[in-house]
């Protein structure tokens, strides 16, 4: 077996590079975690980071998006004549009114640890495939920190006749999907991608601004076979972004596998002929409806984002008094929030089973 000739060693020249390697495993992985406002968080700030906007005309503190009050008769009219100037009277001013949304900055681990010999004698480059490991461990943890928080979004959907997730008994339909556009729309959530044109090439179909949804791969099938989806490939740019299947009218859809289901979590299996992992009770996959700035998150970017920890065998210490040890590994800090709950929406659904 030829002996490793590596010669790792966490000098000041290398520390540029070996962060680098982190970031570009993490970055390549990142599905849910490149939308939302991204926000570097100052050192020796606080743990806590505070997003501040101030509400629409007609919006509470408990309906941030109230753009026009429920009541009969023409609601339009009745906004106007609000705003209708008297001759000689001077309007009474009015004030807006700030909303602050906290969120809790915490710190996160990963920690690999090799000996003296496999960093000596080992055939493999073992360090290097840890750092390798390290970037994408990084990537999937943030991944489901924004899914966790994302999902307590409390404009909620749910599929078939389900009102909460324990009564789910349908899946992906042309109505759930629309309906929830229409609530973003009345909310005046702003599309978050741009434009895509047609182009020349046979079979190619235009692709409006829209609302990005993102699911589990699990869920392509079922996404796939809505009426009037346009898969990537006959978008008239001939691509899309990253991670994304195609779009149905207002929805463009991304997947990824680190977006899991809840298993077991809906209704009674029954005649459904949705999938369940006991065959007792639907398993649950829950999606993510973004529009523009409607949430943000404190993102892992640039080589301040993780702080990275390599320590080859060889140095000898009171815990390792022959230096038989190494580790590679990082921390970072991960947070985020919704900061409008009514520029987003979360969905609930289950997946037919497939033939």
């Amino acid at each position: 077996m030829p002996i490793s000739t590596h010669t790792f060693s966490l000098t000041p020249a290398r520390i540029g590079k070996y962060k680098a390697e982190i970031l570009k495993h993490a970055v390549a992985q990142e599905c849910l975690s490149r939308q939302g406002r991204q926000v570097q968080m100052p050192k020796n700030q606080s743990d806590t980071y505070i997003a501040r906007r101030f509400l629409p005309y007609g919006a509470t503190s408990t309906n941030q998006n109230q753009f026009f009050s429920n009541g009969t008769g023409d609601r339009a009219n009745v906004l106007v004549q609000a705003h209708l100037l008297q001759e000689g009277v001077t309007p009474s001013p009015e004030s807006i009114t700030p909303v602050d949304v906290t969120a809790q900055i915490n710190q996160y681990q990963c920690l690999y640890g090799f000996t003296n010999k496999t960093y000596d004698l080992y055939e493999d480059d073992i360090p290097k495939e840890m750092i390798k490991q390290v970037g994408e461990r990084v990537t999937l943890v943030n991944e489901l920190i924004i899914w966790g928080i994302l999902r307590g979004c409390t404009n909620q959907f749910f599929g078939g006749t389900g009102t909460t997730i324990a009564t789910v008994n349908g899946g992906f339909t042309l109505g759930l999907i629309r309906k929830i556009a229409k609530n973003l729309q009345a909310n005046h959530a702003a599309p978050v991608n741009s434009m895509l044109k047609a182009s020349g090439d046979f079979n190619t179909s235009p692709v409006s601004k829209g609302y990005s949804i993102y699911v589990h791969t699990d869920a392509e099938p079922d996404v796939r076979d809505l009426p009037g989806f346009v898969p990537v490939e006959e978008y008239g740019s001939g691509k899309g972004m990253e991670y994304e299947i195609g779009t149905c009218e207002r929805m463009r859809f991304f997947t990824s596998p680190d977006l899991p289901s809840l298993q077991d979590a809906g209704a009674a299996i029954g005649t459904t002929g949705l999938i369940s992992t006991t065959g007792t009770s639907v398993d649950v996959y829950p999606f993510i409806v973004v529009g523009q700035d409607a949430w943000s998150q404190i993102a892992v970017r640039g080589l301040t984002g993780v702080d990275p920890t390599y320590l080859a065998p060889g140095t000898k210490s009171k815990s390792d008094p022959h230096g038989q040890r190494g580790y590679a590994g990082t921390t970072w800090y991960k947070s985020g929030l919704v900061e409008n709950h009514g520029w987003m929406a979360v969905g609930h659904v289950g997946l037919k089973t497939l033939a």
